[in-house]
């Protein structure tokens, strides 16, 4: 393994223990424990945990309270859609769970640069073959 991989390495596993903080803030609050942070050039620019008890809003899950943290603060400093774009194109995210079917859409609709979750989640969304019948 090459110094950079190692470091590389190293990083996922900060990032991720980041997340898992989060995760323990969400059940302190009796919340279902998933939390994730979005990281931009080695950097935590957002973080999230489950809010959906609290807030009673069934869509408050951690990655939604992440992307609505970074999307309320670009459009506060008047960032344009192609701006926000291109950021969300070079951001990272850690999660401890696979993310459901809801935040995989809001996901792959900012276009994150890469995802990593820490558990799998038996509701995500999985790939599924087309079948033809010829």
């Amino acid at each position: 393994m090459s110094s950079d991989e190692l470091e590389g390495s190293r990083d996922c596993h900060t990032f991720m223990k980041r997340a898992i903080e989060e995760a323990k803030t969400a059940l302190e609050r009796l919340e279902v424990p998933v939390g994730c942070v979005i990281v931009k050039d080695g950097k935590v620019i957002a973080s999230g945990s489950n809010r959906t008890n609290e807030t009673r809003n069934a869509t408050r899950h951690a990655e939604m309270e992440a992307i609505d943290t970074l999307l309320l603060l670009w459009q506060k400093d008047g960032l344009s859609q192609s701006d926000v774009a291109k950021i969300f194109s070079e951001c990272v995210l850690y999660v401890t769970c696979e993310p459901c079917i809801m935040c995989a859409a809001a996901l792959s609709y900012v276009s994150l640069f890469q995802m990593f979750y820490e558990r799998g989640n038996p509701n995500a969304p999985k790939p599924h073959r087309a079948v033809v019948q010829l």
